[in-house]
């Protein structure tokens, strides 16, 4: 059995999952909680992107490294003692088991998993999927697709655990959102962050 891990200044190691919809905002605001507080980020697009160039979405030897690769990567940050922040979009092809599977890791490690959504209107959510923010990754930027896509991936959304925390990204623009997740999870300022 693995002993507990703490962060050098003696706070608990925390993985940070943020999910929510495509366009809801999730790199946005990890990006902004990452600068506030120091703390890494893990965007799966850095996953998902790196197999698109061998496998196709959703085949299964693209869906079983996808989950490997993230799986290995909290695994061995929590070894090392290192919080971080991971971006999630609950979609068919991720095991329904996986947010378990997560938190099974963190806690081995004697770290917290928290877990926040971020919800947007469906209008909103139709203005903002074509963004060219959203062609740096290879997401969903089609409004066709995500109409099509849209029974699944509510499907999955009812899925995943409970939220620690809901933001609305319409109302809580990034630098908000970034600090209600701070304030809320007691998370270090970047001066004093892992």
């Amino acid at each position: 059995m693995r002993r507990p891990i703490e962060i050098q200044r003696g706070g608990q190691v925390k993985l940070i999952f943020i999910w929510g919809g495509a366009a809801s905002g999730k790199l946005t605001v990890a990006r902004k909680l990452s600068q506030l507080t120091g703390i890494a980020l893990f965007h799966n697009h850095l996953v998902v992107d790196a197999l698109l160039e061998k496998y196709e979405f959703g085949e299964p030897e693209f869906v079983r490294l996808r989950e490997a690769m993230w799986m290995t990567v909290f695994d061995t940050a929590a070894r090392a003692g290192q919080s971080l922040i991971f971006t999630f979009a609950p979609e068919p092809t991720v095991s329904d088991n996986f947010p378990e599977r997560v938190g099974t890791v963190i806690a081995d490690a004697g770290g917290e998993l928290k877990f926040v959504r971020l919800v947007i209107s469906r209008n909103e959510q139709e203005k903002r999927i074509g963004n060219d923010s959203r062609k740096q990754f290879k997401k969903l930027v089609s409004l066709e697709l995500l109409r099509e896509l849209q029974p699944s991936f509510a499907g999955s959304e009812m899925k995943m655990p409970p939220a620690d925390l809901v933001i609305d990204s319409e109302i809580d623009d990034p630098e908000t959102a970034s600090r209600r997740i701070a304030a809320a999870f007691g998370l270090p300022a970047a001066s004093t962050a892992n």
